[in-house]
């Protein structure tokens, strides 16, 4: 009996685990090309304390917000290659993405805000993901060119009961304000798991139609709609990873929390790190806004929100450890 607990034992301090993180870096900067300058030449600080983060964290997957996204994914492939991850994967973003409309109602065309998601130059602050195991490209599906008129139940803003800031705008607005992913990842001992993945718009910065506090409810309200079924192909049915960064507390903020609320009650999620802060905003105070969600057959082993580090960002690092 004692050598079959031992054996038992033995065999559980020995499963393979797969860490998965998210991680919004704010390594976003003021032009195209420069983070490529930056990574090349190895010496920023700011880059070097995220470096560190990650490094500490020894993720196996990490979904990255805050990157700057380049035709060529230069600028990403000089990360990965820095932190030794052989696969990485960014698709084309919508932060940047110039319109020919008014998009923010402003009055002025060709602002920052005028793009399907708020940029200054095309591709600004967006998303990657790095992965240590092989990513299956032709499988990802990528949901970034959708209409926020075409989600399910969307909250378009309104004001004085007609579309804001006009009909023409939300004929042509994206839901996504960077992206949302879907992205299957071929593990060895684990088979295909799917990580989704998103980041957010902060629902701040608007008038009374509450346009950015909508489209922040919305992009987070996708995923019901997804793992519900709305969109083809349908979601996968386990061995998945819902993260990114929501910009949305379901406590706090000027967010619409209930969308994050339903969302950490779905049975088919779980939550390893409930209540836990995850960013310092000067103007908010702690808010949790980033989030690692594995599918409910994924069997938690370990979770932490780590320390942030100032001169990297003002965010965490977040990782789950996941096994079976």
């Amino acid at each position: 009996m004692i050598a079959l607990w031992f054996g038992l034992f033995a065999s559980l301090c020995s499963a393979e685990t797969l860490r998965v993180a998210t991680y919004n870096t704010e390594l976003s900067r003021k032009g195209p090309g420069l983070l490529l300058r930056d990574v090349a030449a190895g010496k920023d600080p700011q880059l070097l304390a995220v470096f560190a983060q990650i490094t500490a964290a020894k993720p196996d997957i990490i979904a990255l917000q805050g990157i700057d996204y380049d035709l060529q994914n230069q600028a990403l492939a000089a990360l990965a290659d820095t932190l030794d991850y052989p696969f990485y994967f960014a698709a084309p973003p919508n932060a940047g993405l110039m319109s020919a409309l008014d998009l923010d109602g402003n009055g002025q065309l060709g602002d920052a805000a005028d793009a399907q998601g708020y940029g200054r130059f095309y591709g600004q602050g967006s998303m990657a993901i790095l992965s240590k195991y092989p990513i299956l490209r032709e499988a990802v599906q990528d949901f970034t060119p959708l209409l926020w008129r075409d989600l399910p139940n969307a909250l378009l803003p309104q004001t004085n009961g007609t579309p804001f800031p006009s009909a023409a705008a939300q004929a042509v607005q994206r839901l996504s304000s960077h992206g949302h992913w879907v992205v299957p990842i071929q593990h060895p001992t684990f088979g295909r798991i799917t990580i989704l993945t998103y980041h957010a718009t902060p629902p701040v910065f608007d008038g009374p139609e509450d346009r950015n506090g909508k489209r922040n409810h919305d992009e987070t309200a996708f995923w019901t709609q997804y793992l519900n079924g709305a969109f083809d192909p349908p979601a996968p049915a386990n061995s998945f990873i819902l993260l990114g960064d929501a910009n949305l507390d379901p406590n706090a903020g000027d967010g619409l929390g209930r969308a994050m609320t339903n969302l950490l009650a779905d049975p088919r999620l779980q939550d390893p790190l409930p209540d836990q802060p995850t960013v310092t905003f000067a103007q908010t105070g702690p808010l949790r806004v980033d989030y690692v969600l594995p599918s409910a057959d994924w069997r938690v082993t370990a979770a932490q929100v780590t320390p942030p580090t100032p001169t990297a960002s003002r965010h965490s690092l977040v990782w789950v450890d996941l096994t079976r």
